[in-house]
């Protein structure tokens, strides 16, 4: 473990090193490389924060409104019946949309239900399960100018609902 532990805190360097001596091995002018990549980089920043800006808000609303609390009672029938945690439901829906609301969310349930626990752990494995499909699909495709989107959002939404049971399986098995 500690093998892997000294390797992790080298490949962040080592990579940065072999990118520099590869530029410089083909004559590239890395700095003014360097510099290009961050204005555009910087531009696209700009060109997305209204779609961030708005899809934090919408969250925000979401959860302040209790409309969350609603959509939680309405699949609530469906989540006893598959016997998935009413609890987790939230932390499913918000992590479509937003990261950071998901873990706001998952420091509550850890909080009320302890980190080690069923649901922490639980939780925790669905995090790393699955992706904030609507945050992805729209920063994305915003950001190359993808206009048809096609079969991508119901496949990302197929996938994340085979993590979220993957986290309940891999929770109810394996640990």
């Amino acid at each position: 473990m500690s093998i892997l532990l000294t390797v992790s805190d080298f490949i962040i360097p080592v990579t940065i090193l072999f990118i520099v001596v590869f530029g410089c091995l083909q004559k590239v002018d890395i700095y003014e490389v360097f510099l290009e990549g961050a204005r555009e980089g910087l531009q696209t920043v700009v060109d997305i924060l209204p779609t961030l800006i708005g899809l934090i808000m919408a969250v925000e609303v979401v959860r302040a409104g209790g409309l969350l609390d609603i959509m939680v009672e309405c699949i609530r029938p469906f989540t006893d019946a598959v016997g998935f945690p009413a609890e987790l439901a939230p932390l499913s829906i918000v992590r479509l949309i937003s990261s950071s609301a998901a873990t706001g969310l998952l420091t509550d349930l850890f909080q009320h239900y302890g980190p080690d626990s069923y649901l922490g752990r639980m939780a925790s494995v669905m995090m790393s399960c699955t992706e904030t499909v609507f945050y992805t699909m729209s920063l994305y495709f915003l950001s190359v100018g993808i206009r048809r989107t096609r079969w991508t959002l119901p496949c990302a939404l197929l996938a994340n609902l085979v993590g979220v049971f993957a986290a309940v399986w891999l929770v109810e098995v394996v640990f």
